[in-house]
């Protein structure tokens, strides 16, 4: 005999009932301004940003008065009144640039080339710096090196010992290139020591080839004159107001200087003529 005085769940077969399916989350970037509420607090706020704390996501929240909290990226939390997983925002690739920083066509995908036999010679690390920021793309793309002189005074030397031919061709670039000057006087037994048509001396007519950024790039409208017998980058860092008492102050000033660079526009056509010379000189 039954004993269920009631019999079976008198709405289990009901068709006219639907149990509600449980709602699934969606993923939702937390892109900055989304209005959120943790489900766990209450706590109503909009994406501020999305960074990484203690090794985890989080995502910041700012309520209508202007308050705070952070809490961990993921589920947890609504979005016009459906549980959302929030995600990182999706950050945009940059575009891939279309020009270098000395002007020229960049070319996609293109590795550096081997290195040429050629070189390209220039005073110090701060000229051999400059010409890496502007040209360094085309450089590798033509497979020329750069290399440092230390100082104009031994390119003699440098040369007899390179041997410069046909196909090793040197392009020197010398600071304070000027009738006259010590260092047309270097670059004309340069010239002697060398076959024809080997090698090729350059250069701007600066003191330093700071003075080939524009002043302009620095807060100057132009380059002061120092007066004899100053050390000339430790004068340009006092009349600027730098700190100058010691060569790591000229070396972060360097780096100053340099950052401000940011394509050939900010050179003079001095700096900027020579250059590329020397460069169709080396990959002829």
């Amino acid at each position: 005999m039954d004993t269920d005085r009631y019999g079976p769940d008198v709405l289990a077969g009901s068709p006219s009932v639907h149990h509600r399916a449980p709602r699934t989350s969606r993923p939702a970037p937390a892109e900055r301004g989304l209005v959120v509420e943790d489900v766990t607090t209450g706590w109503v706020g909009a994406v501020v940003r999305v960074e990484k704390s203690g090794g985890v996501h989080v995502v910041v929240l700012e309520d209508r008065r202007g308050r705070t909290r952070t809490f961990p990226l993921g589920p947890g939390f609504w979005v016009d009144g459906e549980p959302v997983v929030l995600t990182a925002p999706v950050v945009a690739a940059p575009a891939a640039p279309t020009r270098t920083a000395s002007g020229s066509r960049a070319v996609a995908g293109a590795r550096a080339r081997v290195a040429r036999g050629s070189r390209i010679w220039v005073e110090g690390k701060h000229d051999a710096e400059l010409v890496e920021k502007v040209w360094g793309d085309d450089l590798r793309v033509e497979g020329v090196v750069v290399e440092l002189l230390e100082g104009v005074d031994h390119l003699v030397d440098e040369l007899r010992a390179f041997a410069p031919e046909p196909g090793r061709r040197v392009g020197v670039l010398v600071d304070h290139l000027v009738p006259g000057s010590k260092e047309s006087r270097i670059a004309a037994d340069a010239l002697r020591v060398a076959p024809a048509g080997t090698v090729l001396v350059l250069g701007h007519p600066y003191v330093d080839v700071w003075q080939a950024v524009r002043p302009q790039r620095v807060g100057l409208t132009a380059w002061p004159t120092i007066e004899r017998g100053t050390e000339w980058k430790r004068g340009i860092l006092r009349e600027l107001g730098w700190p100058a008492d010691e060569q790591a102050d000229v070396a972060r000033a360097w780096q100053r200087i340099l950052r401000s660079v940011r394509s050939y526009a900010d050179l003079e056509p001095a700096l900027l003529g020579r250059v590329e010379e020397l460069i169709d000189f080396v990959t002829a």
